[in-house]
């Protein structure tokens, strides 16, 4: 694996069908190529010892929030909260930070991605439509993901199951 790995938490079933629904209905069909996800890194590197320690990585399983929505200027995202998943964003922060890139380096914001790339009257207006019927809710979350990503899409490499 020569490509930087993606790191992201892999949801239940329930909130991923949701997530995929709404990112399907509303990111530009030419542009959406992945499923949605919740981010923990954008780029690692593909090297054994990364790997080698993401496979051995154990932390417990737990439950986020979706608190609301968020405005990403030219898209929308849903806010995700929870302690847990700050705490393990900072464990694995403390790990890489040396091979961290920029983006990776700045402040965790949990989100997950359901339009982007659209004008901001676009954006305003799904924000404006979702937020009528805005509820939070729950998110179970069961295991890292690894990426490699590929310039564009991403190759699924393996889980790390959370226990």
């Amino acid at each position: 694996m020569n490509n930087p790995l993606i790191l992201t938490l892999k949801m239940d079933e329930t909130s991923q069908s949701f997530f995929n629904r709404k990112r399907q209905a509303h990111f530009p069909p030419e542009k959406n190529f992945l499923e949605a996800h919740l981010m923990v890194f954008h780029h690692l590197p593909s090297d054994a010892e990364t790997i080698s320690f993401l496979k051995g990585f154990k932390f417990p399983r737990f439950t986020a929030e979706v608190t609301g929505l968020m405005k990403l200027g030219r898209g929308l995202a849903y806010r995700v909260e929870c302690a847990e998943m700050q705490q393990l964003h900072r464990l694995l922060s403390r790990r890489f930070l040396q091979v961290l890139n920029a983006q990776d380096k700045q402040g965790y914001r949990p989100h997950v991605t359901i339009q982007n790339k659209v004008s901001p009257e676009t954006a305003s207006r799904l924000y404006d439509e979702l937020n009528t019927e805005w509820a939070a809710f729950s998110v179970g979350i069961n295991a890292m993901q690894v990426f490699s990503y590929l310039g564009g899409p991403w190759r699924h490499e393996f889980d790390v199951d959370l226990i």
